[in-house]
């Protein structure tokens, strides 16, 4: 709650108890005043002389303290009842909290002078019920992941096992069978090793924030850089990397954790393309932004899909292979590492191509 909101239940609670004491108070004593002194002034009066003469004089000597006395209790005593009924309102309110944490989907009711707290309450509850479904939802995200990386793991690690042994086993195998049997085996080992690492991006993007080290780079050259070392992977599918861009684009930010995002971008543009077709990269100027684009040919990806493609664990292709299947990090810390450098990242369909836009300003 607010404070200007607070201040002012405060206030009108206290308000409240105050013209209630006063009021009451004055009715009651305007009674009193009627009963003693009026209708029943004689019966009583009689009665005190019957039981004391002298309790009598006294009494008629003392009137004035005697009544000012019984206004003084009655005063005290509605007080205390109004006061009493006041701290009743912070045991409902105490007893709306324990409710909300007990069932958050039953809606919060308190009295009317308790309005604002419960709307207040009641917006509480529902962000309370809001984060429940996103931690379940988290939750149930990380266990399909660690599913599908220890399935993974297992895939290579089974391969890698199984070449090894032949290796072993087969002491006659041709030459040109064993480094068959190797190179697969070593390229199932590296699989393994790129799993591993994503499990350990997983423990460090959960638990801390992603520090960046600026230095002088040239954003062309890592992006070359890039392309140079992705060359076995296009070749696979029979693909090309076009880089249409300056000759130099001198940047300040953190060389390394770029190249991470860039490589990130680049590796999901060749998973999803199209056999035998062209990725092409564009780095340009302008307006004091530096603007960079991947661009591939692949299927489309569906709008409700677009707009969690760079959500933590999400893939947008639940059908991938092993061989091509990541984690669900991979979007999301290329993001983390864009915003880092206070860019921005975004994704849209155009036609059959898929592509990502980078915009990072030109002086940071």
């Amino acid at each position: 709650m607010k404070n200007e909101e607070f201040e002012k239940l405060k206030s009108s609670l206290a308000i409240k108890a105050i013209v209630k004491i006063i009021i009451y108070s004055v009715i009651a004593s305007i009674i009193v005043s009627i009963l003693i002194d009026g209708i029943y002034n004689d019966e009583l009066a009689e009665s005190i002389a019957n039981f004391n003469y002298n309790l009598y004089h006294w009494c008629v000597a003392n009137k004035i303290l005697l009544i000012g006395l019984t206004y003084l209790f009655i005063f005290v005593i509605i007080s205390y009842i109004v006061i009493r009924n006041s701290n009743n309102n912070m045991v409902e309110i105490i007893s709306a909290m324990d409710e909300i944490l007990k069932n958050p989907e039953k809606q919060v009711k308190l009295s009317d002078n308790l309005v604002i707290l419960e709307n207040r309450l009641n917006n509480i509850r529902v962000d309370l019920i809001s984060n429940q479904n996103k931690a379940k939802e988290a939750l149930q995200k990380k266990n399909d992941l660690i599913m599908y990386m220890a399935h993974d793991l297992k895939t290579p690690l089974t391969s890698i096992i199984g070449y090894l042994t032949l290796l072993t086993d087969e002491k006659e195998i041709p030459k040109d069978l064993q480094e068959k049997y190797i190179n697969i085996a070593l390229k199932k080992a590296l699989r393994v090793e790129e799993l591993t690492n994503q499990f350990f991006d997983i423990t460090r993007y959960n638990l801390q924030s992603m520090p960046i080290t600026k230095q002088n780079i040239d954003l062309v050259f890592l992006l070359e850089q890039l392309i140079e070392e992705s060359y076995p992977m296009l070749q696979e599918k029979n693909l090309k990397c076009l880089l249409n861009t300056p000759k130099t684009i001198p940047f300040l930010g953190d060389g390394d954790k770029l190249a991470r995002a860039f490589g990130n971008l680049l590796k999901n543009a060749i998973s999803y393309s199209y056999e035998s077709t062209n990725i092409q990269i564009e780095v340009k100027e302008d307006e004091n932004k530096i603007k960079i684009i991947f661009k591939n040919k692949g299927d489309k990806i569906p709008e409700y899909k677009l707009e969690k493609i760079f959500d933590k664990f999400y893939r947008a292709d639940e059908s991938r292979t092993t061989s091509t299947g990541g984690s669900g990090l991979g979007l999301a810390i290329t993001k983390q590492i864009i915003e880092l450098h206070g860019g921005t990242i975004y994704a849209k369909n155009d036609n059959e191509f898929i592509e990502f836009y980078i915009e990072l300003p030109d002086k940071i």
